[in-house]
């Protein structure tokens, strides 16, 4: 089994680069702290495959947040703090895993690279 990890980068924000940057990382992080230690584990030593996709918009971001939720996926909603350039309690980002490639592909094969 191959493992990899899929951040949802919402576009309509129009985050400047540092912003996004940031919100990916908080996102990625937030999921393996919550991931299976086995499944970091072999994500790991597989080289920790990330990949960031584009969502429209914050509907599109907490669909497929219930919907990895709901595979039975690792899933962190990242709702930014509104000290920089978005308002308090803003959703940015999703990260989903590290899990199953096949499991996380048959969720988000449909969006765009970001």
């Amino acid at each position: 089994m191959s493992y990899k990890q899929v951040i949802l980068a919402r576009q309509d924000l129009k985050l400047p680069k540092g912003k996004l940057a940031a919100q990916v990382a908080h996102a990625s992080v937030e999921a393996v702290l919550k991931s299976d230690p086995e499944k970091v584990k072999a994500w790991r030593k597989e080289g920790m495959a990330k990949i960031t996709l584009k969502v429209k918009d914050e509907q599109e971001l907490v669909t497929y947040f219930q919907l990895a939720k709901e595979k039975g996926l690792t899933a962190s909603l990242i709702t930014d703090a509104g000290k920089t350039v978005v308002v308090p309690g803003t959703k940015t980002c999703v990260g989903i895993g590290p899990d199953n490639e096949a499991e996380i592909d048959q969720l988000t094969d449909k969006l765009p690279l970001l």
